[in-house]
Parts: C-alpha cells; sequence; structure tokens
C-alpha cells in the first residue's frame, strides 16, 4: 500500500488507524473544535485518495466493512454521547471507501462524506450544550429530557437520526446507493451494509431512550437548568431541515 492510501486509512479510518481519530476527538475538549474536526477529517482522506494513484487494493473494501461494523456494534453498548459520536463517524466514514476513487475526483464523494459529518458536528455542539448545563452527557444521568429541556431534546433526537442516516437525510441516500450497487456486484457486501445500518438504527434508540425518553421528577436538579433558546432551537432547526433538503438534492444524483 502506498504512502498515500496509509495517510488516507487514518482520515478515512480502517483499524486500527482508525485509533487516531478517536483518540484525537477525546482530546478536544471545545464542543466547537471537536465540530470543525468532524467535518475537516473525511474530507481530507478524500483528497488523498486520487493522490495515492491506482486502484485501491481489493482487500480494502472488506476492512472497510470490517471496521464499519466493528464501531456500528461497539456504538451500540457506549453511554456517553460524545464517544458515541465519535465511534459512529468512526463507522459511517470507512464506507467512503466504497464509492471509488473516480467518486473522489469529481467531487461527489465530498459531497457524501459532508453529508455525513455535519449531524455528527451538530451532535458535537449538542453534546457540549448537555455538559454545560448537567456536568457530563451519559444516559441514565438524568431522566426525561423530554420533559426537562424539550427543545434540546427535540433537536438532539433529530440530530441522532440524522447521523444514523434515517430519512431523509444524506446519508440515508449514501446507504442506499451503496446497498443497491453492492447487491449487483457483491451480495454479501450488501449484507453486510444493511447489518450496519441496523446497528447504527438501534445504537441511535438505545442513546435517544437514554436520554430523552421517560418520566421526569420536578424534584431532580435538571429543572432548575435552562432549555435551549429558541433562536438556536430554530436555528438548529433550519441546519437540519437544510440538511434534509441536501438529502433530497444528493438522492437525484445517485444510481
Amino acid at each position: 500500500m502506498s504512502l498515500s492510501y496509509l495517510l488516507a486509512a487514518v482520515f478515512l479510518p480502517l483499524f486500527p488507524l482508525s485509533a487516531v481519530f478517536t483518540a484525537v476527538y477525546q482530546r478536544l475538549g471545545h464542543p466547537a473544535l471537536r465540530a470543525a474536526l468532524l467535518l475537516a477529517w473525511p474530507q481530507i482522506g478524500l483528497a488523498l485518495v486520487p493522490a495515492a494513484g491506482g486502484p485501491a487494493p481489493d482487500w480494502l473494501a472488506a476492512l472497510a466493512l470490517a471496521t464499519s461494523a466493528l464501531y456500528a456494534f461497539r456504538a451500540i453498548a457506549l453511554r456517553e454521547l460524545g464517544q458515541w459520536t465519535a465511534f459512529l463517524a468512526v463507522s459511517l466514514w470507512p464506507l467512503l471507501w466504497l464509492i471509488g476513487p473516480g467518486a473522489a475526483e469529481a467531487g461527489s464523494g465530498h459531497l457524501h462524506a459532508l453529508g455525513m459529518s455535519v449531524p455528527l458536528a451538530l451532535l458535537a455542539l449538542l453534546t457540549g450544550g448537555l455538559e454545560q448545563r448537567f456536568g457530563a452527557a451519559y444516559t441514565g444521568l438524568y431522566a426525561g429530557l423530554a420533559q426537562t429541556v424539550p427543545r434540546l431534546a427535540g433537536v438532539l433526537v433529530v440530530a441522532m437520526l440524522a447521523s444514523a442516516a434515517l430519512p431523509l437525510f444524506p446519508a440515508f441516500f449514501t446507504m442506499l446507493a451503496l446497498v443497491v450497487s453492492s447487491t449487483q456486484a457483491a451480495p454479501a457486501a450488501s449484507l453486510v451494509l444493511l447489518a450496519i445500518w441496523l446497528l447504527w438504527s438501534w445504537a441511535a434508540a438505545r442513546m435517544v431512550q437514554g436520554l430523552v425518553i421517560g418520566p421526569a421528577d420536578p424534584d431532580t436538579p435538571e429543572y432548575r437548568f435552562a432549555d435551549l433558546g429558541r433562536g438556536p432551537a430554530w436555528a438548529y432547526a433550519a441546519a437540519l431541515a437544510a440538511l434534509a433538503v441536501g438529502g433530497l438534492i444528493l438522492s437525484g444524483g445517485l444510481p
């Protein structure tokens, strides 16, 4: 494997080089820095793929699928939202190897990466809001965010669903195109992609259940904290709505 492919495997993370991103992400404490990292990291990897020259090794797609499945499965058991976001990113980005170097050169790969990364960046910012209010963003630490901070809980749930590639967000159409193309070329790969997709949904459902759903006791400390302001809530809602529109536009250019 050339040096360019090795570097690309760091930024379009393949196991065990995927540990580089998770380590860097955990060391960055500021939500804005984490959001910027989530947006920039896969773009660097896609820029390195054409520089590698020639087709990628045949086994690279298999390693990308294995890396994605590993982190998707691991995300199910995570309780801290920041770590969950990082692991989901490392599960999403390896699949960009499957779109091929031609798409990276044409620029469509960068759009796919952006569609995957924007919901994760929003999650990083929302995680910072939870940590600022409650000191941490762990499931089970506080109950019933939907009742105590409904605006924050609402945008948080939609951002998590968008990150897990649910309709109508860009990652959904990226996954749909990958499954369709793999069904024709490699049916086994399409089954793995569907399993990964299911694991993302399962992980997101568990995180939503642990953070948002459930009864809230009015005597608990979280009632002392203010909800997300109307202005920021509308800004998050507009970003998510724009992302959904972008997903519909992206779907028009998919096979």
